[in-house]
């Protein structure tokens, strides 16, 4: 039942994707964030006491959701079998992003398409932290491919990885640390201090998953009949052109299965970015590339699946 729980969630996820009216945890996660994080800011002032906030809003936020997803699941089993194996399937989609992924580089793709310029930088700016306005077509199409590749080991293959490790519960809890560091894990003024311990804790979670990205996106350029060995080299290799110590991993391996360069200067928040590039230019990028990095991705979070499925088993068997 538990293979047969993780493939409905992928299925429903792939189906359904985030519809944007239906409850989701992840929207609760992020208003305990904002609230918590309000409580902390009024009781401390000076940076040092910022940083020891810090800290206790991972604890909270990361254990509470990690006890409440624990006892709504023990709970839901304890009414009744049935029930059980549904709030996990539940859990367990609600933590899958990769038809949210599709869908959000769709957009900007159908407006690239459209050559609508305006269009198309907006539907960007939902997605990305850096400045949409001036960015030219390419600019568009390289923000959207690292957006995918990036998010594909955060949004899939690390919360598969924590759903094998330690179910329904701990996956939710890995959202949660996610989640944290995707709002206030910024090495910025407002939230370096507060934000420190949530960004350092999101390195450590996804160091293994990062990992396995380079091994699964090049598996899916072998699949996909792409640049698979440069794929692997340039994962390899370019990895540590990024500010990140794990979104390199899966940047890079796609820039090498596209021929493309991805990375480059960008404007955050009123500056000026000078990153390195990421791949080799063997061609200039264009928007058919955010098809091919979504075809990359749903071939990499399938091999994901199968891959933890089989680990299950076999821990199973040995055990």
């Amino acid at each position: 039942m538990t293979l047969l729980s993780w493939l409905a969630a992928f299925l429903l996820d792939w189906r359904l994707g985030d519809p944007e009216h239906w409850p989701h945890p992840i929207r609760w996660i992020g208003n305990a964030i904002r609230k918590t994080e309000g409580v902390i800011r009024r009781r401390c002032q000076s940076g040092a006491a910022l940083r020891r906030g810090g800290a206790v809003l991972w604890i909270v936020i990361v254990g509470g959701t990690w006890a409440v997803s624990y006892g709504v699941l023990a709970l839901a089993f304890y009414l009744e079998t049935s029930l059980g194996w549904l709030v996990t399937i539940w859990m367990t989609y609600t933590v899958l992003a990769t038809r949210c992924l599709q869908d959000a580089a769709m957009r900007v793709y159908d407006a690239l398409k459209a050559d609508d310029l305006a269009e198309s930088r907006e539907k960007l700016s939902w997605i990305v932290g850096r400045d949409t306005r001036e960015l030219t077509p390419p600019q568009i199409t390289r923000a959207v491919t690292e957006t995918v590749a990036e998010n594909t080991t955060d949004g899939v293959i690390a919360p598969l990885f924590f759903l094998l490790l330690g179910g329904a519960p701990l996956a939710m809890a890995y959202k949660a640390v996610n989640t944290l560091d995707s709002m206030v894990g910024y090495k910025n003024e407002k939230y370096g201090d507060i934000g420190m311990f949530s960004a350092r804790a999101d390195d450590v979670a996804n160091y293994i998953p990062a990992r396995l990205s380079w091994l699964l996106f090049t598996f899916a350029a072998f699949v996909l009949k792409y640049r698979y060995r440069e794929a692997f080299r340039t994962g390899l290799r370019d990895h540590a052109n990024h500010r990140s110590p794990n979104s390199g991993w899966s940047e890079a391996t796609v820039a090498g299965a596209l021929g493309v360069q991805l990375g480059g200067p960008n404007t955050y928040f009123g500056q000026l970015v000078d990153k390195p590039w990421i791949g080799d230019n063997t061609r200039d990028i264009n928007a058919d590339d955010i098809l091919s990095t979504i075809r990359l991705m749903w071939v990499a979070s399938s091999a994901a699946l199968a891959l933890f499925a089989v680990i299950h088993l076999l821990a199973q068997w040995i055990l």
